[in-house]
């Protein structure tokens, strides 16, 4: 089976899986999602979500967290993961928004990854999910499983990127990037699966019969 067919296998799969699918950070506007995944660096969605519930009633734009100032909001954030380098980030983006973009968020790629704390990443998240602009964001887990599922040789998240964009249609590519999370964490997850037992690794190799090994972004 090569790639283009392994590519219709995982969308087939994904699609029966998870018709509809919900943005797991939870969010107010397009700014409290930029601080989510920003946020949600080395840090699970769930915690992010239990830390920001009790934040985004009070302050939910950029200049709340501008006047806040960054110690207010280091306690405020202080249950996640490198919680002062996101708190200098999040107070020095919310200042650039506030001085530059009059408080709103810039609509591109390029003005995005320009915020401090920004990568391309962050940028295709709220590009996707914010703006509804064809992207595919590649993170740690997605990289894994596009290598396990034969979709890229996998040198790095920039080279998964453009193979999956190369092999999937740009239509299905916002929906597609939440579907593999999903489906990474239920069901080829990474000390489970191993690449030989999901219903997409079975599929795609069904004479697979060792642990696949992933190289690390």
């Amino acid at each position: 089976m090569n790639e283009v067919r392994r590519a219709k296998v995982v969308l087939k799969i994904l699609n029966k899986t998870y018709p509809k699918t919900p943005i797991p950070l939870k969010h107010r506007n397009i700014f409290t999602l930029l601080i989510s995944v920003l946020l949600s660096a080395q840090c699970t969605d769930v915690n992010v979500n239990n830390v920001t519930k009790d934040i985004y009633p009070k302050y939910n734009k950029p200049e709340h967290f501008v006047k806040l100032g960054r110690k207010k909001i280091e306690k405020l954030i202080r249950s996640i993961g490198i919680f002062r380098i996101k708190a200098k980030s999040v107070y020095n983006l919310s200042k650039t928004l506030v001085e530059k973009y009059k408080g709103k968020v810039p609509k591109t790629f390029e003005q995005l990854e320009e915020l401090p704390g920004v990568g391309h990443k962050t940028a295709s998240v709220v590009m996707s999910q914010g703006f509804g602009y064809p992207a595919f964001p590649v993170d740690t887990h997605i990289h894994r499983l596009a290598q396990r599922w034969g979709l890229t040789n996998g040198k790095d998240v920039i080279q998964t990127e453009k193979d999956l964009k190369r092999l999937f249609p740009k239509r299905y590519w916002n929906k597609l990037h939440l579907q593999i999370i999903y489906y990474g964490r239920e069901f080829c997850k990474a000390r489970e699966c191993y690449g030989i037992s999901c219903k997409i690794c079975t599929t795609c190799y069904p004479n697979r019969k060792k642990p696949i090994k992933t190289k690390k972004a």
